[in-house]
C-alpha cells in the first residue's frame, strides 16, 4: 500500500510510496543537497544510529553512494564483505539478517539477486528500517527517484526556477521514453512507477526479446519506431544491456542491437530541442550509447552520480526518523 510519508517505513518499491511521499523524500533531498556544498560536508542528523550495508550482488558505486550517505548524517557503517563472509560458509540470509540486528543495527541497507529478498528480510527483523537497493530483476527504488530528482532539478533549471518547492507538477504531461533491456532491469520497472505517480507518461522502446513477458497492465505504451519515438519524447532514459543476467543472449548481437537502439549520434541529433537524456549507470559507451553522445550536456548522468548521496541521504533519514520498533512498514 502506498504512503504519504516514508517516515519510520521500509522501502521496499517505489510501489510503497505515493506522490506525496515521493514530494516529501525529493523536497528532503533538496535541503541535504546543500550539505553537500558546504566545506564540512556532515550533519549530526543519525549520531548514533547504525546502518548495515549488505550487498549480496555487487555494485561500487550504489554501496559507496548509500555509505557515503549514511557517513554524511553522522551514522555509523557496518559493511559486510559477503566474499569472506559467514554467507559463504552456508549461513543463510534469514541468520545473517538476524545476527546483525542482534548487534543493535537500525537499518538494513540490502542488495540481492532474487526478487522480493528485501520484503522477506522486512518480514525477519524486529526494529531495523530495509532499504532496497535493488533485488533481481523487480525494483530499484532510489534509482528511480534519483533519476526523478535529477529531471526535476534540469527542468527547473531550463524554465529558469529553483527546484525547491517545485513539486512534481513539473512532471505532469511529460513524455519519457526507456529505450533498452527492459525485460532484465529492476530500474525500468521502477522508473516507470515513479514517472507515472509522478504525473508522466511513459513509452519503452525495446526488441521483442527484451520485452518483459507480462507487459498487459503496465501503464506504459510499447513503440516499434524509435527513431519517431526519440523525436517526441522529452526525456529519454537508456538502459543497459543486463550482460550479468543473459541479455546478450536474447538479441543476434550486440552490434544489431546498437544499430536499431542505441543512442548514435545521428539519433541524438533528432532530439527536440530541449529534451534530456538519463542513464542509471554504469554506461557501456558504444552499446546503448555513444561516447560523444555520452558526454553531450544534454545527458544527465554525471548529475545522477552526484544526486546519488542527497536522496540515498533523504531516504535514510526518513526512514529512520521515526524508527523506534513496532510495526513493519
Amino acid at each position: 500500500m502506498s504512503v504519504a510519508s516514508l517516515s519510520g517505513q521500509h522501502l521496499l518499491s517505489i510501489e510503497d510510496l505515493d506522490a506525496e511521499g515521493i514530494e516529501e523524500i525529493l523536497e528532503v533531498a533538496e535541503a541535504f543537497g546543500e550539505v553537500e556544498k558546504r566545506s564540512v560536508r556532515k550533519v549530526p542528523t543519525l549520531k548514533g544510529k547504525v546502518v548495515a550495508s549488505l550487498f549480496f550482488e555487487e555494485s561500487t558505486r550504489t554501496r559507496l553512494s548509500f555509505e557515503t550517505a549514511a557517513k554524511r548524517l553522522s551514522a555509523d557503517v557496518l559493511s559486510l564483505a559477503v566474499a569472506s563472509s559467514s554467507v559463504k560458509k552456508g549461513e543463510s540470509l534469514r541468520d545473517t539478517v538476524e545476527t546483525i540486528e542482534a548487534m543493535g543495527i537500525d537499518a538494513v541497507v540490502l542488495r540481492h539477486s532474487s526478487a522480493g529478498a528485501p520484503e522477506q528480510v522486512a518480514r525477519w527483523v524486529e526494529r531495523a528500517r530495509v532499504i532496497n537497493a535493488g533485488d533481481g530483476s523487480h525494483q530499484h527504488p532510489t534509482q528511480a527517484l534519483i533519476d526523478l530528482f535529477t529531471l526535476r532539478q534540469a527542468l527547473a533549471s531550463a524554465q529558469g526556477r529553483s527546484s525547491e518547492g517545485s513539486g512534481l507538477s513539473i512532471f505532469d504531461g511529460l513524455e519519457i521514453l526507456i529505450i533498452g533491456d527492459i525485460r532484465h532491469s529492476r530500474v525500468a520497472r521502477s522508473q516507470i512507477q515513479a514517472y507515472t505517480t509522478a504525473g508522466a507518461t511513459v513509452s519503452v522502446a525495446a526488441p521483442g526479446t527484451l520485452l518483459p513477458t507480462d507487459l498487459e497492465g503496465w501503464p506504459v505504451k510499447v513503440v516499434d519506431d524509435v527513431d519517431e519515438a526519440v523525436r517526441h519524447a522529452d526525456v529519454v532514459s537508456l538502459l543497459r544491456m543486463q550482460e550479468e543476467r543473459g541479455s546478450g543472449s536474447f538479441v543476434p548481437s550486440l552490434h544489431e542491437f546498437t544499430m536499431t537502439h542505441g543512442m548514435s549520434e545521428a539519433r541524438a541529433a533528432n532530439l527536440k530541442p530541449g529534451a534530456l537524456m538519463t542513464h542509471p549507470g554504469p554506461m557501456v559507451r558504444g552499446i546503448e550509447i555513444a561516447s560523444r553522445v555520452a558526454d553531450d550536456p544534454r545527458c544527465l548522468v554525471r548529475q545522477q552520480v552526484a544526486n546519488g548521496v542527497p536522496v540515498r541521504m533523504a531516504v535514510l533519514f526518513l526512514a529512520l526518523s521515526s524508527s523506534s520498533g513496532g510495526e513493519d512498514g
